[in-house]
């Protein structure tokens, strides 16, 4: 993908920021709770905090949280959902933060999108001494096989280069590196996954997959034409056929520490 076609993407998102936060999946609190661990203090930055899902559950663990996110459709939807949450306008590369003033910043299904030469140095700007950088992402466990033939279905506009276990290691393995070969502001990476799974219909599993980037950029035929496909491989399978099922995922997290 090149660089305009990555800020496309990146922008995509806005125009479905309702549907965003009706259908994207929440985060395993295991996931969060390992992400958080070495953390030297409870102040965490959610930082491409979207609508507030990864932000939910780190309020419900007792952390400090501060919201930053780009997209204003996004940020009013957090705003709406969390109104006690302190959510600001910013990004990873212009983080309105204070330096020092968080001990972990942790990112949701976003740091692929940072141009980490310039927000791996504010990021490390805004942390404590010792403090920690996560990303988690949500992927899809296609060990199982009908989440298989699902990504099959559905092409990489759906199910991409991220969201399943083992090309989410590989493409994710230096996302805390800047690309351009600059100083790095963070030590090694420790990659984990976690068990997760989110209850759907095989309408609200569609709802979900057109919320993702590589869908909302489609020509509105090509789209259709999509979806129906995913709507028709779901109906044949005796596992989404009929009512509700469990989504098989899991949420992969990788933690380094700022030097």
């Amino acid at each position: 993908m090149n660089h305009d076609e990555q800020l496309l993407h990146a922008s995509s998102f806005g125009a479905a920021a309702a549907a965003y936060a009706e259908h994207r999946p929440d985060y395993a609190q295991d996931a969060v709770r390992w992400a958080l661990e070495p953390a030297p203090g409870p102040r965490v930055l959610d930082l491409g905090a979207g609508t507030g899902k990864l932000t939910t559950t780190l309020i419900a663990m007792g952390a400090e949280v501060i919201a930053v996110e780009p997209d204003p459709a996004m940020l009013s939807e957090l705003r709406r959902s969390l109104p006690t949450v302190r959510g600001l306008s910013g990004s990873a590369e212009s983080i309105p933060l204070p330096d020092a003033s968080v001990d972990a910043v942790l990112v949701g299904n976003a740091m692929h999108w940072f141009d980490m030469a310039v927000a791996g140095p504010e990021i490390a700007r805004v942390l404590a001494p010792g403090g920690i950088l996560a990303g988690l992402w949500n992927l899809m466990d296609d060990r199982v096989d009908w989440v298989a033939g699902l990504a099959e279905a559905s092409g990489s506009a759906a199910i991409g280069p991220r969201d399943t276990p083992a090309s989410w290691r590989v493409q994710s393995a230096g996302a805390h590196l800047p690309k351009n070969g600059g100083p790095a502001r963070f030590g090694s990476s420790e990659q984990v996954e976690f068990a997760h799974g989110q209850r759907r219909t095989a309408d609200s599993l569609v709802a979900t997959l057109a919320t993702r980037a590589g869908v909302l950029v489609l020509p509105e035929r090509e789209r259709d034409a999509l979806l129906g496909r995913i709507r028709e491989f779901l109906a044949g399978r005796p596992e989404t056929a009929h009512g509700e099922f469990t989504l098989p995922m899991l949420t992969g997290v990788l933690r380094t520490r700022r030097l």
